[in-house]
């Protein structure tokens, strides 16, 4: 009886056992880890997500972030004092039992001022990322995917603000300001800096709408305003929410920067750049008025730029 013919039945025929059956099962196995055992392609996101569970970087930088905007909203979690209550007789005085941080040159505690500072930087830099985000990526987006007269208009727009100091320009713009709330700090942060994203998002819009399903889309008869929408925007957004991350650390910092100068946040503000600038003169004679809102500002500033670098890596398969 002969033997039948495998290549007829392709049901019947027998996988190899020797060395190409190994790879094609290897292959196939790397195939499965790389859809994530779903049976699906990961999108960008997934797998982006997939890479940042397995980053240490940013666990640690998500972990601290998390837990300084807890403090942030609710300060009561680490203090019940008010930290506009001061009392002169311990002007300047160190670590005492409830006081761990010593006192301020107004008697204040610093450990409760370093806690209730975290909500006025938190908020500065979230407020002031949304607004630049929004804004840069709105005039951005629309820059570069129609081009023409509004790219170049938009474009010497931000050469304009990019040629302006930011630490001058905050001097001139908010010395003339009177309110001690957050809105104008927040707002000359917008103003400054929607050029940058603005930039990144024009760009970004200029390569993703080269790809052939948009222009396939286009063909199809798609608008202008869905293929924006649905093709090119999401497709470009990650470059954008990438630098919005490092420029938040960097947001707070400046907002720390002019409160030092004294035209940023303004008493009562509970701020750290105000902690800093009043004990700066003090540095030698009582340096735990300085250490403690420094040593926040910097280890805040450090976790979003170290998020926003574990976010980059992620996004960015060239990176991996």
């Amino acid at each position: 009886m002969p033997e039948p013919d495998p290549y007829e039945n392709p049901k019947e025929a027998v996988a190899p056992t020797g060395a190409g059956g190994a790879m094609d099962l290897a292959m196939s196995e790397a195939e499965t880890l790389e859809r994530g055992g779903t049976g699906r392609p990961r999108s960008l996101w997934s797998d982006a997500w997939h890479q940042l569970r397995r980053n240490p970087v940013f666990l640690v930088s998500a972990l601290l972030i998390v837990f300084l905007v807890l403090i942030a909203i609710w300060p009561q979690i680490l203090t019940g004092a008010d930290p506009l209550r001061c009392d002169l007789s311990k002007s300047q005085q160190g670590s005492a039992p409830g006081h761990p941080f010593g006192y301020d040159t107004q008697g204040c505690d610093v450990y409760t001022r370093t806690v209730h500072g975290a909500r006025a930087s938190i908020t500065v830099g979230v407020c002031a990322t949304l607004g630049a985000a929004l804004l840069g990526s709105l005039l951005g987006g629309l820059a570069g995917f129609f081009g023409g007269w509004w790219d170049a208009l938009l474009s010497r727009i931000a050469d304009v603000f990019f040629g302006i100091p930011v630490v001058l320009g905050g001097l001139v713009f908010l010395s003339v300001v009177t309110s001690s709330t957050v809105w104008p700090v927040v707002g000359f942060i917008v103003l400054l800096g929607w050029p940058q994203i603005a930039r990144i998002a024009r760009g970004s819009v200029i390569t993703a709408k080269q790809h052939d399903y948009v222009q396939a889309a286009r063909a199809l008869g798609a608008g202008s305003g869905r293929m924006l929408l649905r093709h090119v925007g999401p497709n470009a957004v990650a470059p954008v929410i990438v630098v919005a991350t490092i420029a938040l650390g960097t947001y707070i910092a400046l907002e720390a920067t002019l409160s030092f100068l004294g035209v940023g946040l303004r008493p009562p503000t509970v701020s750290w750049g105000i902690d800093i600038s009043n004990a700066a003169p003090q540095i030698r004679n009582a340096p735990h008025m300085l250490l403690w809102p420094a040593g926040a500002l910097s280890v805040t500033v450090l976790a979003f730029i170290m998020l926003g670098d574990a976010v980059r890596d992620a996004l960015d398969p060239k990176l991996r």
